[in-house]
C-alpha cells in the first residue's frame, strides 16, 4: 500500500469516527498504525486500564473484555491477571521483563493499554454573546448589551479535556515486542463514567475494525455460523 492510500484510508477513518463521536464524549483525535505489519489477529489479549481509580479500571476493562469475547477473543482484565503489588509499587524494568514472559507463558499474545496522558482546561463562550451582524454601530450600543459580561456565569462554561491514549502492543514470543496501533482519543468534559467509558470502548473498537485489526461482531457471527 503506497504512502498516499495510506494517509487517504487515514483521513476516512477520521472522518468516519468523527461522524460517529459527534454525540459522544469521546472524540479520536488521531491514529496510527505500524506499517510493517500486514496482518495481525489476537487469540488471547490483556486488558489494562492504567488508572488510580479501581472503580473506573474495572468498568473500562470489563466492556472491553466482554467486546473481545463477543468477537471470539479470548481476553482478561488487568485486575483479574495482576497481582497487587504491581500496581501499588514502582517496578523495575528487569520486573516488567518478568511480567512480560509470565504473561507469553500464561498465552497472551497481545496487550490492549490504554492510559490518560494528558489534562487541558477550556471555556466555551455562550454563542448568544456573538455579533455576527455587526449591528453595534458605536461603543455605547455594544457596552450596553454586552455589560453582564463582566457578571454573569452563563457567559462562559468552564470544562476539561482528557487526553487518552490506547496502544495494542504483540507480545510475540521470541521477537521484540511491538507496537501494532495507537489511537489518541480526546474525552470532552465527562460528567458520567459509565457513558464516558461506553463511547470510549465503542470508539476503540470501531478504529480496531477500520484498521483490520478486528473483527466485527457481525463478521464473527458470520464465521461461526460456517
Amino acid at each position: 500500500m503506497n504512502i498516499k492510500l495510506k494517509m487517504m484510508k487515514k483521513l476516512l477513518l477520521i472522518t468516519l469516527i468523527l461522524l460517529l463521536a459527534s454525540c459522544s464524549t469521546t472524540q479520536l483525535v488521531d491514529t496510527w498504525r505500524n506499517p510493517d505489519i500486514t496482518e495481525f489477529s489476537s487469540s488471547k489479549i490483556l486488558i489494562v486500564g492504567m488508572t488510580s481509580d479501581t472503580k473506573a479500571r474495572k468498568r473500562f476493562e470489563k466492556q472491553l473484555k466482554d467486546e473481545y469475547l463477543s468477537r471470539g477473543i479470548n481476553a482478561d482484565m488487568s485486575l483479574d491477571v495482576f497481582e497487587k503489588s504491581i500496581t501499588s509499587e514502582e517496578k523495575t524494568k528487569e520486573e516488567l521483563m518478568a511480567l512480560e514472559k509470565k504473561l507469553i507463558d500464561d498465552g497472551f499474545d497481545s496487550v490492549l493499554f490504554s492510559k490518560v496522558i494528558g489534562i487541558d482546561d477550556a471555556i466555551a463562550y455562550n454563542s448568544t454573546y456573538r455579533d455576527t451582524d455587526y449591528s453595534y454601530r458605536n461603543f455605547r450600543d455594544d457596552y450596553y448589551t454586552n455589560q453582564d459580561i463582566y457578571y454573569n456565569p452563563e457567559y462562559y462554561i468552564k470544562y476539561k479535556i482528557y487526553h487518552a491514549e490506547t496502544s495494542l502492543y504483540c507480545l510475540c514470543s521470541g521477537k521484540d515486542r511491538e507496537l501494532i496501533w495507537k489511537g489518541y482519543i480526546d474525552i470532552v468534559d465527562p460528567e458520567s463514567t459509565k457513558k464516558t467509558v461506553e463511547d470510549y470502548v465503542h470508539l476503540v473498537m470501531y478504529a480496531l475494525e477500520q484498521e483490520e485489526l478486528l473483527n466485527s461482531k457481525e463478521e464473527q457471527e458470520k464465521d461461526v455460523a460456517l
